[in-house]
């Protein structure tokens, strides 16, 4: 139980987050209730400046680290965490380019300004389509998923006689979540390839003509705390690296993202300084005890820039109290839910909620902020505490929904998507529009036009 049921803790809320007067939510220097008022509830709300400071920071860090190893670093911001042209604008002017996995992905980051020599093309499953719109346009690097795709770019490329930079996927037998992380000689997943067989990809890659293979690629996992897990995929990757190396140029190795951000109070993320250094020095470290130089390197974290900062912004509608064994706890039902946010459903994911439209005095109680879906898993805070005294029409915010909210949103139970509002320098703006039941019905093929 915190001491001050209103209290915005560092970490969790936008850098800009703050009780204005009469203790409204105050982010971006826009309040709450203003928000609220102009673009309805639910709405996702989303701080120019935390991105951009996050990205920037981001960029610096990993910079400073790869200079001091003697290597160079480039930054993909993972579109798959949230995606849309003003975003894309956003982290370009900060120094970054962008890492798309669909069709979809590539066209918005290309409507958004990105050069397509900017972009890192991943999935596992990209169509024959996608792969030749990527070549076409030009993408910087396509990441090969399989042999399949292997083969399918063989084909464009010959085609077309263009010619294509592409990595390899491996799975380095490593899988990491927040600070555990588990090492074993293969990992059960649809991504890349083993180890063991990477070897014979890059093999048939390097011999077909137009496919300029320009190093491999690595993801252990989400929401990562420390470094331990890094270290121990990086030092699998090298002694691959260093095999390639005997047939050319293994020119660089990107290590992918999954650092992680905090949700609670409770979690304790490692500073991006401190990630920065731990990595950079294990690839450095791995590669001298190799005899090997040390490749340009390449990460691409999407979470990390826009999870904390984004918020979402609901409207109370009831509230119950149900009597535990040990304690009551209060439903608070919200007009959004699992249709705005699945990751709790889907997940289990942690979250935290505070009264945004004023600060609460009563004395704080046990919380479930739950949605208006007819669904018992539609959760949007598994437990908090709020005070006392909330109540219908009071507004409430979610922190950190800048990452795989929107993204993963649906329209169950018919329910419309929420817009998302851009907030910087006490002004706010739409940058995707919000659905509305026009939109929903204009889909039924069965209406009558």
């Amino acid at each position: 139980m915190p001491d001050d049921a209103n209290d915005l803790v560092e970490g969790v809320w936008p850098h800009s987050a703050h009780r204005g007067d009469g203790g409204e939510l105050v982010v971006g220097g826009v309040s709450a209730g203003e928000l609220a008022r102009t673009y309805g509830t639910p709405l996702q709300v989303l701080d120019e400046t935390e991105v951009r400071r996050r990205a920037s920071q981001l960029r610096a860090a990993f910079e400073r680290a790869a200079q001091a190893h003697g290597t160079s670093v480039r930054i993909y911001y993972a579109g798959k965490a949230l995606l849309n042209t003003s975003i894309v604008r956003w982290v370009l002017a900060e120094g970054l380019n962008v890492d798309v996995c669909t069709g979809g992905e590539l066209e918005v980051a290309l409507a958004g300004g990105a050069d397509a020599a900017q972009l890192g093309f991943h999935g596992n499953n990209k169509s024959v389509a996608e792969l030749e719109r990527a070549v076409a346009v030009g993408v910087g690097t396509i990441v090969i998923d399989s042999d399949i795709e292997i083969e399918r770019l063989a084909a464009i490329v010959s085609r077309t006689d263009a010619e294509q930079r592409v990595m390899l996927r491996v799975n380095s037998g490593v899988h990491a979540e927040t600070h555990d992380f588990l090492a074993t000689a293969h990992e059960d997943q649809k991504f890349g390839f083993p180890l063991d067989r990477a070897a014979a990809a890059v093999a048939r890659i390097r011999e077909i003509e137009g496919l300029v293979f320009v190093g491999l690629h690595c993801h252990i996992g989400s929401q990562i705390f420390g470094v331990a897990g890094f270290r121990e995929s990086a030092s699998r990757v090298l002694d691959l690296h260093q095999q390639l190396l005997a047939g050319g140029d293994v020119p660089q190795l990107n290590l992918g993202g999954g650092f992680g951000i905090a949700y609670t109070r409770a979690d304790d993320p490692t500073p991006i300084g401190e990630l920065a250094e731990g990595i950079v020095s294990a690839v450095a470290e791995g590669c001298a005890a190799r005899g090997t130089r040390v490749p340009a390197l390449a990460f691409e974290p999407g979470r990390a820039i826009v999870g904390n900062a984004g918020i979402t912004l609901y409207e109370i509608g009831t509230t119950k109290d149900v009597a535990l064994e040990n304690a009551t706890r209060r439903y608070v039902s919200v007009d959004g839910g699992m249709s705005d946010n699945a990751r709790p459903a889907l997940y289990g994911a942690a979250y935290s909620a505070r009264l945004a439209s004023r600060s609460g005095s009563a004395d704080p109680v046990l919380v479930r902020v739950v949605g208006k879906h007819c669904e018992s898993g539609d959760i949007v805070v598994d437990h908090d505490y709020l005070p006392g005294d909330l109540a219908p029409g009071d507004l409430l915010a979610v922190a950190a929904t800048g990452a795989y909210c929107a993204p993963l949103s649906s329209n169950y139970n018919h329910v419309p998507r929420p817009p998302i509002v851009a907030v910087a320098d006490g002004a706010s703006r739409v940058i995707v529009r919000g659905e509305t039941i026009d939109d929903l019905l204009a889909r039924d093929a069965g209406i009558a036009q």
